[in-house]
């Protein structure tokens, strides 16, 4: 099953398509298709990883402000 979003990716290149097509086969991929799914896979990943990443910076600066309010002198 194809995916809409990558053909029509594909479709818009337009003068950038020869450049494309070069890029993927330097890479070894064989075909356009192949090139354009990983790289939207590899997308896909790298923006769930910063997800992560921000919420764990979130959970840090949330534990650090209750230790620091936990203190009964101030």
């Amino acid at each position: 099953m194809q995916n809409q979003e990558i053909i029509q990716i594909i479709e818009n290149l337009k003068g950038r398509r020869n450049y494309e097509e070069k890029k993927a086969s330097k890479l070894g991929f064989t075909s356009l298709y192949a090139y354009f799914e990983d790289k939207i896979l590899k997308e896909k990943k790298a923006n769930e990883e910063g997800v992560k990443e921000l919420e764990a910076i979130k959970a840090d600066t949330k534990l650090k402000n209750k230790q620091k309010k936990s203190c009964s002198c101030c």
